[in-house]
């Protein structure tokens, strides 16, 4: 059954499991200090940081992880990164299992390249 629309970003974060909770909120924090002049908007339901109409990342959230999410070139550019941080990644996302803390040098390090690379060549998606 697909998740129920979300009616602000509130709603998003209230609606929560427990679980998902302090996965989400250190990555919402880690995006507001990596990607300070990109605003947070729900985009197909989840919270996606957006710089100037341009989506930069997007946080995800599933029963047992959740998901930081990026253009597909930055995960398949940084995947020996990821890997040897102990983390999954897959097309385009880095799985963050509930059980394991998040890894805030490796996402802030994510978040850092796809905001340096929007700022110098304006990539989009």
């Amino acid at each position: 059954m697909p998740a129920a629309k979300r009616a602000s970003l509130d709603d998003f974060y209230a609606s929560l499991a427990e679980a998902a909770r302090p996965h989400l909120a250190e990555l919402r924090q880690l995006g507001r200090s990596a990607a300070p002049r990109a605003s947070e908007q729900l985009k197909w339901n989840q919270p996606a940081f957006v710089q100037n109409g341009v989506m930069l990342f997007m946080l995800q959230a599933f029963k047992g992880h959740c998901s930081l999410r990026l253009p597909l070139r930055i995960v398949g550019e940084h995947k020996a990164e990821i890997a040897a941080a102990g983390y999954e990644s897959g097309e385009g996302f880095l799985r963050l299992p509930y059980d394991r803390p998040v890894p805030a040098a490796l996402c802030r390090a994510l978040i850092g390249y796809r905001v340096a690379e929007f700022e110098a060549t304006g990539a989009t998606w």
